[in-house]
């Protein structure tokens, strides 16, 4: 597996060694083994989610609050999607600043999100699988969010807020500025 460090440290981007055939493909999504060697992480998971949505389908920008913070790796295993993570650890020198990356069933692209920050994705083929390997479990009680469209964040979704099909509860959720601090820097 190949490991990219992106703008903003521990959200990583990983892409898999894809071996292709007459037949098709084969690939190691996940491997603990060497996921540690090439990371330094030992992520113990224990729950995988896996969503469908159709183009113009926004999720997020969700997270869990303590003490039921996730650390997830997400792919995309159909269709494609932009997945967009944002630092809300205050105090962080990246704090409010995201990282988005394309994942698509083509490019078999990860991103690993940390304890600490808060994830969405935006569908921009006409339908997108999504899976999720999580290591904490899913906590209704504990469940948070930012607005999408929060323009302290910056976000090009790639869909418009207009085309843009959303959650009620994601219509509901505060800016990064009003939202409850869950998380300091250091300290997750």
């Amino acid at each position: 597996m190949e490991i990219v460090r992106t703008a903003i440290q521990d959200v990583l981007v990983i892409r898999p060694r894809v071996f292709e055939d007459a037949r098709g493909y084969f690939f190691e999504s996940f491997n603990a083994r060497e996921f540690a060697r090439e990371t330094g992480l030992e992520l113990h998971f224990v729950q995988d989610n896996e969503s469908m949505s159709s183009f113009g389908v926004i999720r997020g920008l969700h997270y869990q609050r303590p003490p039921y913070t996730q650390t997830k790796l997400v792919r995309c295993v159909l269709g494609r999607v932009l997945d967009v993570v944002v630092d809300i650890r205050k105090g962080s020198p990246t704090y409010g600043r995201h990282v988005a990356v394309e994942l698509s069933a083509d490019n078999h692209t990860q991103l690993l999100i940390p304890k600490g920050f808060a994830h969405g994705f935006s569908v921009l083929s006409e339908k997108a699988v999504f899976q999720y390997k999580c290591d904490n479990f899913y906590q209704r009680d504990s469940e948070a969010g930012i607005d999408l469209f929060d323009p302290a964040l910056g976000i090009d979704w790639q869909v418009s807020a207009e085309a843009a099909v959303l959650s009620p509860k994601d219509r509901e959720n505060p800016t990064l500025a009003t939202a409850p601090v869950h998380f300091v820097y250091g300290q997750i």
